[in-house]
C-alpha cells in the first residue's frame, strides 16, 4: 500500500514531534517545515502531497499567509491554530481550506488523523451531485473535490438515473428535491429499488420550509438529510459520517464474503449469486483442484502451501477477471461464467498451462504445481451443475491430473 505524504508547516518543535508520532503511526509520511520560506523551498521540488497541515501563525507570516501560498499550488489545506475568532474562522474557510482545527486540546487535534484518513479513503469513492441550480451545483462540486472525491453532475432526477446506469460504481449521491423532470424524493425511491443504503449512500438537500421534508427523504431511502442553505463544516461532517459508515459496511461485507487468504469470493458469496437468464441462457461452471497439494504442505510447510494458494488465485483472477471466481475450501476453486462455452474451456486450458509453467519461489525453493479441472455448461440449477463439474473434476484426477475434462452434455 502506498504511503501518502503530508506537508506540515509548524514552528513549535514540541507540536511537530507530536504530529510526527501521530502521522507516522497512522501510516502517513510527514514532511516538516518551520516557516513559510522553508515551505516554499519544499514546494519548489515536490508537490505530491495528499494534504497539508498548516499553522495559522508562523514567524514569517502572522496572519495565515502560508494558506494562500499552499492553495496557489492546488494543494488541500487543513489549518491548525491556537487562536480562535469567528472572523478568522470564516476568512480561512472562505479561502477553500478543508477544515479549521484548534490546538486547544488533544481531543481536538485527534480529529486530524481521521480527517486525513477520510481524505485518503475518498479517492476510492465516486459522487454524483443532482441539482438543477447551476450555482448551487458548482458550489457543491467544488466542495466535494476538495475532499478528494471524484464528482459527476446531473441537472435533475431523470438525468441522474441515466448517469447511474453509466456509472454503477457511484457510492454517494447528493440530491436536491425540487427539480424538473423528476424530483429528488421520487428519484431516491426508484434508486432504492435496485441499490440498498449500504450499496449506495444518498444525502438529501432541500430549501423547503416543509417540516416533513426530512422524514420524506429518509422514508424514501436517503441515508441523511441537510437543509439548504447549509454550513460547509456540517456538510463535510455528514459526508464523512455517511462514507465512513459505507466503508465499514463494505469491510464487513468483504469479511463475510471473501476468502481472507486469497481475496477470492467464498462459498457464501458464490451460492448467493444468480446467473441472469436474460443475458446468459447457459451457465458455465468449472471446478478446479491443485494436484498433490498435501505433498506441498508436508514437504515445505503450510506457509509454502499458502503461497501456492495465493499465486494460483492470482492467476485465476487474471484469466477470469469478469467472472465469479471463488475458493470453495482447501485447494479447491470454482468459476461461474456466462458466454460461449468453447471460449470458456479454451481459457481454462490456457490457465492450466500457465499454472503448469508457473515457478513459485518460497524461501529459496522453487515450487511447481499443476491443476485438474472439470467443466460443464447448462441451464440446470447451480447445485446440479456443480455436481456435474465435480464429477468431471474427479475424472480429470483419475485420468492422470493436470488436464481439463469437458462435459459434452449433462
Amino acid at each position: 500500500m502506498s504511503v501518502y505524504k503530508i506537508l506540515v508547516v509548524e514552528d513549535s518543535r514540541a507540536f511537530r514531534n507530536y504530529l510526527n508520532v501521530q502521522l507516522t503511526q497512522a501510516g502517513f509520511d510527514p514532511v516538516f517545515a518551520e516557516t513559510i520560506a522553508q515551505a516554499r523551498e519544499i514546494l519548489s521540488v515536490q508537490k505530491d502531497f495528499l494534504c497539508t497541515v498548516l499553522d495559522y501563525c508562523l514567524p514569517d507570516g502572522q496572519d495565515g499567509e502560508i494558506i494562500d501560498l499552499v492553495l496557489s499550488q492546488n494543494l488541500k489545506v487543513i489549518v491548525l491554530t491556537a487562536q480562535f475568532s469567528t472572523q478568522i474562522r470564516d476568512t480561512v474557510l472562505s479561502k477553500g481550506v478543508i477544515d479549521y482545527l484548534l490546538k486547544d486540546s488533544p481531543a481536538s487535534v485527534a480529529y486530524l488523523i481521521p480527517l486525513l484518513q477520510r481524505l485518503e479513503a475518498n479517492s476510492q469513492h465516486k459522487t454524483m451531485v443532482v441539482e438543477d441550480s447551476a450555482t448551487v451545483r458548482h458550489h457543491l462540486v467544488n466542495l466535494l473535490r476538495r475532499q478528494n472525491l471524484e464528482v459527476i453532475e446531473a441537472c435533475h432526477g431523470q438525468e441522474a438515473i441515466a448517469q447511474l446506469e453509466q456509472h454503477p460504481d457511484i457510492s454517494l449521491i447528493i440530491t436536491d428535491h425540487d427539480m424538473p423532470e423528476k424530483d429528488g424524493i421520487t428519484m431516491v425511491r426508484e434508486i432504492r429499488q435496485q441499490y440498498s443504503r449500504n450499496q449506495l449512500a444518498i444525502l438529501g438537500l432541500s430549501g423547503s420550509n416543509d417540516d416533513a421534508m426530512t422524514a420524506l427523504f429518509l422514508k424514501a431511502g436517503a441515508n441523511d438529510f441537510l437543509k439548504k442553505p447549509f454550513n460547509q463544516e456540517e456538510l463535510y461532517c455528514r459526508i464523512h459520517h455517511i462514507l465512513s459508515m459505507k466503508d465499514t459496511a463494505d469491510k464487513l461485507y468483504r469479511m463475510a464474503n471473501q476468502d481472507a487468504l486469497t481475496g477470492l469470493w467464498n462459498r457464501r458469496y458464490f451460492f448467493n449469486q444468480s446467473c441472469s437468464q436474460d443475458r446468459c441462457e447457459f451457465r458455465n461452471i468449472a471446478m478446479l483442484d491443485i494436484d498433490f497439494f498435501k505433498k506441498v504442505n508436508d514437504t515445505y510447510g503450510h506457509d509454502a502451501g499458502d503461497e501456492v494458494l495465493v499465486q494460483v488465485s492470482q492467476q485465476l483472477q487474471q484469466h477470469f477477471p469478469d467472472d465469479i471466481v471463488a475458493r470453495f475450501g482447501g485447494e479447491e476453486f470454482c468459476i461461474q461464467s456466462c458466454g460461449n462455452f468453447e471460449l470458456f474451456t479454451s481459457r481454462l486450458e490456457t490457465l492450466r498451462q500457465t499454472i503448469e509453467d508457473l515457478n513459485i519461489i518460497y524461501q529459496g525453493s522453487s515450487l511447481n504445481v499443476t491443476i485438474s479441472i472439470g467443466t460443464v455448461s447448462g441451464n440446470q440449477s447451480l447445485s446440479d451443475l456443480l455436481k456435474a463439474a465435480d464429477a468431471y473434476l474427479y475424472r480429470a484426477k483419475q485420468s492422470g491430473r493436470n488436464q481439463v475434462q469437458v462435459a459434452q452434455s449433462i
